[in-house]
């Protein structure tokens, strides 16, 4: 009674490593995102400082040409006034000379001197056209230069405004991108655990009926009785026996799951606590571990799964599921575990 107890006790099924691999996947799938959000904030940040400076030299030109053309309308007021004053000026001339005019037609006062004055105002009048020709071509120049400037503004304003517009529709597609890779990453690890719970699903159909291998949480485990013999890393007949089941389910299943899930099966050798002997081919448990996990590994790709799909680990005791020095516990200790991930 008490051995069937044991055995009862044995096959239960224990949830907790299980837990805690599902909340590590979970932890990694965080981390992730996290990482993807601050890269998208750093090159967001990047952009928008880049943007910024461009932004603070269109500013600066813009003052600058404000400036220049408040000078340039202050010329043009200070030409306008002088042509006015020139042009009043003028008037006076003409009216001055044609008044003399008058004069010497009507005969009043001296002809000669009539004729000199007209001379001298003709003169002054000549070189007030002058002047005010001169200052007309300016005022002219003046205007040419002002719209130019008006037109170098109104483009500096275009500028800014796209700008202004793609940074808005940067920080809109930033947003979008995130939002695309987290929906992504949502269906890759939905549909990784579909193909996972597939996996093991014909594991547990092919391996059922025996005592010595165990489904903890997502993951297979192999008792190393069932693999290996004591001490060694080589595989049994009935090892052998064992993992060409597994290879056929997993050339299987690697039919199935679409190319762009970048999925891997890692075997993972543990020994118990005890040393190995000094006379043995390993030195110690790190390197049994290690060679049994390879082995198992090289025996897959030999029935044809590919070697890209499959990673070796090994744990030495490192990473009991139970503590204690009894050889039951011990016998727990020494396993291969199976577990189906992404890279």
């Amino acid at each position: 009674m008490a051995l069937g107890r044991n055995r009862r006790r044995e096959r239960g099924v224990d949830y907790w490593p299980g837990f805690v691999d599902a909340l590590s996947t979970l932890l990694l799938a965080i981390m992730f995102l996290l990482t993807v959000f601050v890269l998208a904030q750093f090159i967001l940040s990047r952009e928008i400082t880049g943007k910024d400076e461009v932004l603070n030299r269109l500013n600066s030109q813009i003052a600058e040409l404000t400036q220049l053309l408040a000078l340039e309308k202050g010329g043009k007021q200070d030409l306008e006034d002088m042509l006015a004053q020139l042009q009043s000026s003028l008037s006076s001339s003409e009216t001055e000379r044609s008044r003399l005019q008058q004069l010497l037609a009507n005969g009043v006062g001296s002809a000669d001197q009539a004729s000199v004055r007209i001379g001298q105002l003709s003169t002054e009048l000549d070189a007030e056209r002058q002047v005010s020709a001169r200052a007309m071509s300016q005022i002219e120049l003046l205007n040419q230069q002002i719209a130019a400037l008006r037109a170098q503004i109104a483009a500096i304003e275009g500028a800014l405004q796209a700008s202004e517009a793609k940074d808005d529709a940067s920080q809109a597609k930033i947003a979008d991108l995130g939002r695309r890779l987290n929906v992504a990453l949502a269906q890759r690890v939905q549909e990784l655990n579909r193909y996972r719970s597939d996996f093991f699903g014909r594991l547990r159909e092919i391996l059922s009926d025996r005592e010595n291998i165990r489904i903890v949480g997502d993951r297979f485990v192999f008792q190393s009785e069932v693999l290996f013999p004591v001490g060694g890393a080589d595989l049994d007949d009935a090892g052998r026996t064992e993992m060409g089941k597994l290879a056929q389910a997993l050339l299987e299943l690697a039919r199935e799951i679409p190319s762009e899930i970048n999925w891997v099966l890692r075997v993972d050798g543990h020994t118990d606590a005890s040393p190995l002997s000094g006379t043995g081919r390993y030195r110690d448990n790190w390197e049994l571990s290690s060679a049994r996990a390879t082995s198992v590994v090289k025996f897959l790709i030999e029935r044809g799964v590919p070697a890209n799909r499959l990673v070796a680990a090994g744990f030495g005791e490192y990473q009991p599921i139970a503590e204690g020095d009894t050889p039951e516990i011990l016998s727990q200790n020494r396993r291969i575990e199976l577990k189906l991930t992404e890279r």
